[in-house]
């Protein structure tokens, strides 16, 4: 590999795996579209049934308990253009369409940061793949939301995650996730011409860095600031085993978004962090291929995998070995993320009339929800990664970008 390349050298028999990967992709999410309705996916229930939401579910506070709302309907968009991408076949791109119609009124919603979710799957490759421009003025609508929820202190400016800006249990409280929602600001920024979305993003990834990140390398779930003083007053978690502990899915929150935050800034200290939290990410995986859902997990908790952190991370390490500017690092990343494919399409990839792509994903264990099955976003950076493999610049663009090397 070379630091010229900008896409990845796959052989012929992972190439094989992968595009078949995706012939069952598309066979499987055009059974289940023709059953929905009007409701999207958002995990496989115990009875191996998904679980639907309607695109309009917001998120908000159910008294003192926060509600996320349906923020994986987004997901579902981004599989039907997947497939259409894969296949060619109309009906696809016809589907996305017609679902990006439902999902549009959640570009207006204040209440989450998971609008970046929302459109970054949706609308933002809706747009790439047809040059249609309202998939790009809806993506535009939220980010103009996304950005909105900048909240600025003295040491600096972060995205507050959940609930009214207003509110004040929402304005000082920031999760990891966030770092995965900055591709729509990022992607703003190019497309209006207005540097403002990237300096929001910058100044969010700039202090994530600095309050998120623990001295091994692995993350906080979620962080309580001081709004004025922007001083972290205390790390925890609502998924991870407790306030301390390494949530798998955290961890691979980060490290995509620092992939990420470095392609889209050029600046060399986020890649090079991003590969400190994917060497401790290898760490802790200690030879395996799928995490277990918390590295800290104990007793029978510990064998609860999840496969959706896998296809983030998968992700993830493709793009940074297509971005990184030494051969070495980029091979190196490029073979942790290609096996890393190859055993969710092997060994957790759901057989003939099963719903969903990938067993043992894990959404919520403290929640007891998603736990064991399918879950919407494990699907889609499951499929994200298949087309950076084999499909590259269809579903994303493909640019020349290198981080520099200081």
């Amino acid at each position: 590999m070379s630091n010229a390349m900008n896409s990845l050298s796959v052989s012929e028999t992972r190439a094989e795996l992968f595009r078949e990967t995706l012939d069952k992709t598309a066979q499987k999410v055009a059974s289940d579209e023709l059953t929905f309705g009007v409701e999207f996916p958002q995990v496989t229930g115990p009875d191996g049934q998904w679980v639907r939401l309607p695109a309009s579910l917001s998120a908000g506070y159910d008294g003192d308990a926060w509600s996320h709302g349906n923020w994986f309907c987004g997901f579902w968009v981004g599989l039907l253009l997947s497939s259409y991408v894969h296949t060619g076949e109309a009906r696809f791109l016809e589907w996305a369409r017609a679902r990006m119609l439902l999902v549009r009124q959640r570009a207006q919603d204040p209440n989450t940061h998971d609008i970046g979710f929302i459109f970054d799957s949706s609308a933002v490759p809706g747009h790439h793949i047809t040059g249609d421009a309202w998939f790009a003025e809806i993506a535009l609508e939220a980010a103009d939301k996304l950005r909105a929820r900048l909240v600025t202190t003295r040491n600096g400016a972060y995205l507050a995650s959940w609930g009214p800006i207003s509110d004040p249990r929402g304005r000082s409280a920031s999760a990891i996730d966030t770092m995965a929602n900055l591709s729509l600001l990022y992607w703003a920024a190019g497309y209006a011409d207005d540097g403002s979305y990237r300096q929001a993003a910058d100044a969010h990834a700039e202090m994530t860095a600095r309050a998120f990140v623990r001295a091994d390398d692995s993350t906080y779930h979620a962080v309580e600031y001081d709004v004025h003083s922007g001083d972290r007053k205390r790390g925890y978690t609502f998924q991870g085993a407790f306030d301390e502990s390494a949530w798998s899915r955290g961890q691979a929150w980060a490290i995509y978004g620092y992939v990420n935050s470095a392609r889209e800034t050029g600046k060399r200290a986020y890649l090079d962090l991003a590969e400190r939290l994917a060497d401790y990410y290898l760490r802790r995986l200690d030879g395996r291929q799928v995490p277990p859902w918390d590295f800290d997990a104990t007793g029978r908790d510990a064998e609860i995998k999840d496969t959706a952190a896998a296809a983030v991370v998968a992700s993830a390490l493709l793009e940074m070995a297509r971005v990184h500017p030494e051969a070495h690092a980029a091979a190196k990343w490029q073979g942790h993320g290609l096996e890393m494919l190859e055993a969710l399409c092997r060994d957790e990839f759901t057989g003939d009339g099963q719903h969903g792509l990938l067993h043992n994903s894990c959404y919520s264990k403290p929640h007891n929800i998603g736990v064991d099955g399918a879950t919407m976003f494990g699907d889609f950076y499951f499929v994200e990664a298949l087309c950076r493999a084999v499909h590259p610049g269809k579903l994303r663009p493909l640019d020349h970008t290198r981080i520099p090397l200081a």
